[in-house]
């Protein structure tokens, strides 16, 4: 399994290349995934129905691309060609949240929980992709890295709170009365 010595507890260098290898994959990944995000946010906040869905999806949307900026700066810092590898959780969730869209009724409360739902899925997948790639940045020796990942982790988890608050404040609640 690991080559790493127990008595000096340091990775090897082929552990190194082998987990920079895993590192700029996981980049890759949520690069690819970043990239693509923008698009779909555009689509779901002209399905919103609340000013607020629509206006925090706006908000996402220019974070996101700011996200696939501050990777293309991570590539460079690491070396690595900014390059992105077709992310198949990010496709099938931009894709479940499209079926939300044409499975719901324009204008309704009901879309929106559902948006939320899809949105909130994809927050949570993002959270644990930038929580793993800061983790290995780190162990690699890369701080400045694991610092840019972790601005980028931050504005996912405030995203997520702000979807959950849209939720709880009255989105949910009219969707119930629908």
């Amino acid at each position: 399994m690991a080559t790493k010595s127990k008595v000096t507890n340091k990775i090897t260098e082929s552990d190194s290349a082998k987990l920079k290898e895993l590192f700029v994959d996981g980049l890759k990944d949520i690069y690819w995934a970043e990239k693509n995000l923008a698009k779909a946010l555009t689509k779901l906040s002209k399905s919103a129905t609340s000013e607020e869905l629509k206006a925090a999806f706006e908000q996402h949307t220019t974070e996101t691309e700011e996200h696939a900026a501050r990777l293309e700066q991570i590539f460079e810092l690491v070396g690595e060609k900014a390059q992105a590898k077709k992310c198949a959780a990010m496709e099938g969730l931009i894709e479940e949240a499209n079926e939300i869209v044409s499975s719901t009724d324009k204008g309704t409360m009901v879309r929106d929980c559902g948006l939320i739902m899809a949105a909130q899925k994809v927050e949570h997948y993002e959270i644990a992709s930038y929580g793993t790639l800061r983790n290995i940045a780190r162990t690699l020796g890369h701080a400045d890295v694991a610092d840019l990942l972790q601005q980028t982790l931050d504005q996912e988890g405030e995203t997520d709170h702000k979807l959950t608050a849209l939720a709880e404040t009255y989105v949910n609640e009219e969707a119930s009365a629908e």
